[in-house]
């Protein structure tokens, strides 16, 4: 094998593995603005897990971040105010990405 193919395969390693990572700290954000979300609508234990799962699932709706702020957004209502929340999925994205940097 070559030295091109060996670059070409560890780029398409390192590819797949920031995609892969990308994805996981999306799924974690989402989880963790659910929790977040759900303390506000005064949800606790199982109701606010099965709220976290809702709102990781909403992200499967559509590409990008809008299909978990609508869900969330709507879910709250007066609760919190747009910049609320997006300040709060931009937080907690730094929180999940920093997570999954301290499991590997």
């Amino acid at each position: 094998m070559s030295t091109f193919d060996d670059r070409e395969n560890a780029f398409e390693n390192k590819f797949a593995h920031d995609a892969e990572m990308q994805f996981k700290a999306e799924a974690r954000r989402n989880k963790l603005l659910g929790l977040w979300a759900a303390g506000l609508m005064g949800k606790a234990g199982d109701d606010a897990l099965n709220y976290a799962k809702e709102v990781v699932k909403a992200d499967f709706e559509e590409a990008g971040d809008e299909d978990v702020y609508r869900k969330v957004a709507g879910d709250l209502g007066d609760l919190a105010d747009e910049a609320t929340v997006r300040t709060q999925m931009v937080t907690l994205m730094a929180e999940a990405k920093a997570q999954l940097m301290q499991e590997i």
